[in-house]
Formats: structure tokens, sequence, C-alpha cells
């Protein structure tokens, strides 16, 4: 029995010493964590190394992006300032066409009023008037000189004016005529006109007979109307207005189909 319990014990002893010797050290197993913290830690880094490797990528492509990108913002910039600089100079050529032409218009409506004003100098002031207004000439002929009152026959003394200032007309090219007759606002009502406006309408249209049939200005370069009592010079509460108001204007305006052209191009 006693040999027996003896021979347990050192069993035990035995099998102790084995699994003693069989099972991990403490020394051992710190160092299998601190690897396995190391590995890890590894990990991390690479997957860090590996980030930062792709922020640089996207700052290097973004950099060579911007770089494209500022290259063709600069030609952009130099072909812009070149065809600015062609478009202002453009321009300035263009407003100095614009300005002479102008100008050269000026020059033939002054010759142009000032022959005729030369050409009609033996008729008196309050039988007619010759000025510039709006850059047109305008030829004021009183109803006096032209008229009886009520009527749209033309006196003689009329005609010859007319035929004075149609051979001014006829030698001046790229001219239009607009013929306006006026009145006062004394109602009329005859036979031959229903009011003020029948009246001015058919002067302005026995004077355009005139000057085209009787005289050869160019019927396509003349118009007439009537406006009536309806634009005054003056005030019709005295004679004198209303007589300043019966009038007849021959309206000379210069072609301007060349500075339309100009400035719709």
């Amino acid at each position: 029995m006693k040999k027996a319990f003896h021979l347990l014990g050192f069993l035990s002893l035995v099998l102790s010493l084995i699994f003693s010797s069989c099972g991990p050290s403490k020394k051992l197993l710190e160092s299998e964590a601190k690897v396995d913290k190391l590995q890890k830690d590894n990990a991390r880094t690479f997957s860090l190394l590996n980030d930062c490797n792709t922020q640089v990528k996207i700052l290097t492509d973004d950099k060579t992006s911007l770089k494209n990108e500022n290259a063709l913002i600069q030609d952009n910039l130099k072909s812009l300032s070149t065809e600015s600089k062609m478009t202002i100079a453009d321009q300035a050529k263009r407003l100095k066409n614009f300005q002479n032409m102008i100008q050269a218009q000026k020059d033939v409506m002054n010759k142009l009023k000032s022959s005729i004003a030369d050409a009609l100098m033996n008729y008196k002031t309050d039988e007619l008037s010759v000025y510039i207004k709006d850059g047109n000439v305008y030829v004021s002929l009183e109803e006096k000189l032209l008229f009886k009152s009520g009527s749209d026959i033309v006196d003689p003394k009329g005609k010859e004016a007319l035929k004075t200032l149609a051979n001014v007309l006829n030698s001046t090219k790229d001219v239009t005529v607009m013929i306006e007759g006026h009145t006062d606002n004394v109602p009329i009502k005859t036979k031959l006109f229903k009011d003020n406006w029948d009246l001015s309408t058919a002067r302005a249209t026995s004077i355009l007979r005139i000057l085209t049939t009787d005289y050869g200005f160019d019927s396509n370069r003349i118009t007439a109307s009537g406006r009536g009592q309806f634009h005054p010079v003056k005030t019709n509460e005295t004679a004198e207005g209303r007589a300043s108001n019966r009038r007849t204007e021959i309206i000379l305006s210069p072609d301007l189909n060349e500075l339309y052209k100009l400035l719709y191009q």
C-alpha cells in the first residue's frame, strides 16, 4: 500500500513536470504578445503609408491639372487681349469713319442752306425763311407768298419761289424732301375742305406736284403731309401769330443710308 502511494506520487510529479514543460512560459507569452502588437502596428503603418502615397498622387495630379488649367487660362487671356485690342482698334476706326460721315453731312446741309438762302434772297423775311434745325434744312413759306386764304392753288409769285428752290434741289444729290402743310386754329369747312387737316394736306400736295411735274424734281425723293393746326410756331391768340402758323415747310434731309450701314454692319 505504501509502495503504491509512493508510485502514485511519483507519477503525479512526472505528469506535472511534463505539463509544465509543454505549456508556454510567461516570457514566451509576452514575446508572442509583443510580436502580435508589432505586426498590427506594422499593418497600420503600412496602411497609413499607402494612404499618404495616395494623397501625394492626388496632390501631384491636382498640381499638374492646375498647371495645365493655368496655362490654358493664360492662353485665353492672351487671345482675349489680342481680340480686345483688335476690337478697340476697329471701333476707333469705325467711330472715326462715323464722325467723318456726320461732318460731311453737316457740310452738305450747310452748303445747301447757304445756296437756298442766296437763291431766295430777294424774298422778304415775312414771306419765307431758311434755317437749319435738327440737322435738316427748313424752307418755311408763309401763306401770303403761296396761297389765298382757304385755297390750295399756288399763286404765281409762289410758283416763282418754288422754281428757284427746285433749281437748287435738282443740282443736289442725296437729299430727300418732306413738304408739311400747317394752318392756324381757326376752323374751316367748305365744299373742298372739311377741316384744317384737309386744307393743310391739299396745300402740301399742290406744292409737291409743282416741284415734280412742273420743275422736274425726283418723285422718289419727295413726300407730302398735312399737319393741320397742331404744330404752331407762335400763339394763335394774335393775328400775327396766326399768320406765322399758316405756313408750308419744305424740309430737306440728308440721305442717311450710308450712316445706317456703318451703324449696323
